[in-house]
């Protein structure tokens, strides 16, 4: 990710959209674990608010205190990759225990119907 505004914009929308594929299945999908589901989509929105949260940190080193500025520019990018990488590792391993969480409340005739339809096309 190249900044913090495309950082913040990708854990929305990717947020967002699982959300909205887990509150479908909640309210269409006869059987299944609506607790499991609950604590999936909180998950969810804690991975959300986490990782808007740690990418409002700011470089706390000034130009005055390197050599030259492209010494300060080198630290700073290095700085802020290492900080996005983090972020963004940290949410998908978040998003990954959420989604495990919830395809386990899924019944399995559902889960059936699911690959047998996608295996007609």
């Amino acid at each position: 990710m190249a900044n913090k505004r495309e950082i913040k914009k990708y854990v929305n929308a990717l947020g967002a959209s699982i959300c909205e594929s887990m509150m479908s299945a909640y309210y269409n999908i006869k059987g299944v674990d609506k607790d499991a589901i609950e604590q999936a989509m909180g998950k969810v929105l804690g991975a959300i608010g986490a990782a808007k949260a740690h990418a409002n940190l700011f470089f706390d080193k000034k130009e005055k205190d390197f050599a030259d500025k492209k010494e300060y520019l080198a630290e700073k990018r290095a700085f802020f990759k290492a900080l996005f990488a983090k972020i963004v590792n940290d949410y998908n391993e978040e998003i990954d225990a959420a989604m495990k969480q919830f395809n386990a409340a899924i019944p399995a005739e559902i889960k059936q119907q699911n690959k047998a339809s996608v295996a007609e096309k």
